[in-house]
């Protein structure tokens, strides 16, 4: 009896421990508020016992507010031919700490992580799909993974996303000190993090990281939260040994290991493209027919295999394939522009429509993505060789103004890419419409657009019709009862601009009072989109890119009636952007021009309320009514 009685207070004591670690009501007010989850307990140690091993042992213990939060329970582990899974294990408990069930190895499933546009892949992933009954709840998630690459070492990240409070976040690495370790730190001023350091060992921890909410304008967190990066000198990637000392001796290295040999195309293909090229001397419109080549005889799949998310396949496959990767179809671009005399480089890259450079100060394997670069005098064109409607030299949106990393023979270097200004992403709206004696309006209306501006409409030309009723209504969202006919599409791939016209009409556009009519003058581009106003901003702001806009519009005014009332013209300068507007009248028709810049800028948050109201007086002018009267 008194043995099955300390049987009965072990079990009751333990019971005790675990409530009290992970009971969801020892969770702080100040780390409940804003947040969908709690990352209570976060441990990574990872041991790198040479060159060529590497083992990550992580616990990870999440309490789960609500069904928003079940993204950050991370219940998987990737592995691979040279990433093994030791072992992997989750207990879930309820909202009291006590535990629901418990998960092994064998419960996880493993299954292929091909994208569904994947031709092949090796890489897998071991997950749980768990489905709670109630919240809240809490995951343990242990973990250990044995890897032969050390190219790659997971960063610390403590915070990683809106909505997520942490309680504890700790890494901690142990290295061979003959393998060059390093480390770079990022948002550490404003955080109290804990660093540990002495020969062959660091560790970082923080406690007590609020949950943040999004808001509106505000950058990725990455740039505001604290985060390391960590890397080796001297690596192992899929049985190669590499060097990471500076950019220029990654970047022979990666050639030498990765590219050097994959460049080999057929004699039938070499004949083909001279001739497809003929006697074309500019350096500049050979490789434009080169990048229109690859676009009618390829298409973009993504292949990860090994190394091969690295190294990119054979050109003479993808020349008989027809498909590659981004890897593969600029390594294919590059052996083609070879044949044909242009110089060209491969480049790694950040692909992303939020902007994301590769980090000039610490060398190391970065970016997600592969372009080519050709030097032509001193600029550097640029090719994205997925894409095949994209135009020559047009990176607006997806790898525009970022660093890339250029692989050369003798090793490359960091180039900065394009930067679309405000006047390159513009956007010219010529038009007039006139309005009948019950307020009806009809006209016509010829947009072109250029930069970032171009990326958002040069697709329209393939739309069908649904979806073009779709994105002139909401387009054109100011015009009720809105009726549009007659697209015309002209996309000037050799400029990079797209022009729409189009004919317009709408009953009842204008409103009817007694004896008068009222009407909005800015029919065609009112800017309406105002930023959310917050009481108090808790993150800082960036427009990250900028634009032009120029409308130039002729309003016929209905007969027997005579202007009232019309809107003076407005000018408004701020360190955000420079708004205009001009408005004449002549013969019964007012002209209206309207200019308007929003400037690319990083803003604190105390400015935030400044551009508010700042886009609020644009929208309150845009919407300035014009008084007709009856004669």
């Amino acid at each position: 009896m008194k043995k099955i009685t300390y049987i009965f207070i072990f079990i009751l004591v333990s019971t005790n421990i675990i409530a009290q670690n992970f009971s969801e009501l020892l969770i702080s007010k100040e780390l409940r508020e804003n947040a969908n989850a709690c990352l209570r307990n976060q441990e990574t140690e990872i041991i790198i016992k040479s060159r060529k091993s590497m083992t990550i042992k992580s616990k990870r213990v999440v309490t789960v507010f609500n069904e928003y939060g079940l993204q950050h329970m991370d219940l998987y582990e990737n592995h691979d031919n040279a990433r093994k899974v030791i072992s992997i294990e989750a207990q879930i408990l309820n909202a009291h700490g006590g535990e629901i069930k418990k998960f092994k190895k064998k419960d996880f499933r493993d299954q292929s992580v091909a994208d569904g546009i994947s031709v092949f892949t090796d890489n897998r992933v071991l997950f749980l799909d768990y489905t709670p009954i109630n919240y809240p709840f809490t995951v343990v998630f242990t973990s250990e993974v044995e890897t032969s690459n050390t190219a790659f070492m997971p960063r610390w990240v403590p915070q990683e996303g809106y909505f997520l409070s942490v309680e504890k976040s700790k890494i901690s690495i142990n290295y061979p000190t003959d393998l060059g370790f390093k480390y770079k730190t990022g948002n550490f001023e404003e955080n109290n993090v804990i660093k540990k350091e002495e020969s062959g060992f660091i560790s970082f921890e923080i406690e007590n990281l609020l949950a943040l909410r999004t808001e509106e304008y505000a950058p990725s967190i990455i740039k505001f939260t604290p985060f390391v990066m960590f890397g080796l000198d001297k690596f192992h990637l899929e049985g190669v040994d590499g060097e990471a000392e500076n950019w220029t001796k990654f970047s022979e290295w990666y050639y030498q290991n990765l590219l050097k040999g994959t460049d080999e195309l057929p004699g039938e293909t070499k004949s083909k493209i001279k001739a497809y090229v003929g006697d074309e001397k500019d350096q500049m419109k050979i490789a434009q027919k080169v990048f229109e080549y690859v676009q009618s005889k390829t298409r973009y799949v993504s292949i990860q295999l090994g190394i091969g998310g690295w190294k990119p396949m054979l050109a003479k496959d993808v020349d008989r394939l027809g498909y590659g990767d981004c890897k593969a179809l600029s390594n294919y671009t590059r052996a083609l522009l070879d044949v044909v005399g242009v110089t060209s480089y491969f480049t790694i890259i950040y692909g992303d429509r939020q902007q994301r450079d590769i980090d000039p100060d610490f060398v190391s394997m970065q970016g997600n993505h592969a372009v080519l670069c050709i030097p032509y005098g001193n600029e550097l064109k640029w090719m994205e060789c997925t894409s095949q409607i994209a135009p020559f030299d047009f990176q607006a949106n997806f790898t525009d103004d970022r660093n890339a990393l250029l692989i050369k023979p003798d090793g490359g270097g960091i180039a900065k890419t394009k930067i679309y200004s405000e006047n390159d992403n513009s956007q010219f709206t010529v038009g007039n419409y006139s309005l009948s004696q019950n307020g009806s309006l009809s006209g016509e209306v010829a947009i072109k657009s250029r930069g970032t501006q171009y990326d958002r409409k040069y697709n329209l030309e393939r739309s069908s019709k649904d979806d073009l009723d779709k994105h002139y209504k909401s387009y054109f969202g100011t015009i009720n009862n809105l009726k549009w006919k007659n697209p015309v599409f002209e996309n000037d791939k050799n400029t990079v601009e797209f022009t729409e016209k189009i004919q317009l009409e709408a009953e009842n556009y204008a409103t009817k009072s007694g004896q008068r009519i009222l009407f909005a003058l800015n029919a065609y581009n009112q800017y309406t989109s105002l930023p959310k106003r917050y009481r108090n901003r808790n993150t800082p702001f960036e427009i990250s890119r900028g634009f032009y806009d120029f409308d130039d519009i002729t309003v016929d005014l209905p007969e027997g009636f005579s202007i009232e009332f019309i809107p003076s013209s407005f000018e408004l300068k701020e360190k955000f952007g420079h708004y205009k507007t001009e408005v004449s009248l002549v013969d019964k028709k007012i002209t209206y021009k309207r200019s308007f810049t929003i400037y690319k800028g990083s803003y604190t948050k105390a400015e935030y309320e400044d551009y508010r109201k700042f886009i609020e007086q644009i929208a309150k002018n845009d919407n300035a009514k014009v008084v007709l009267i009856n004669n």
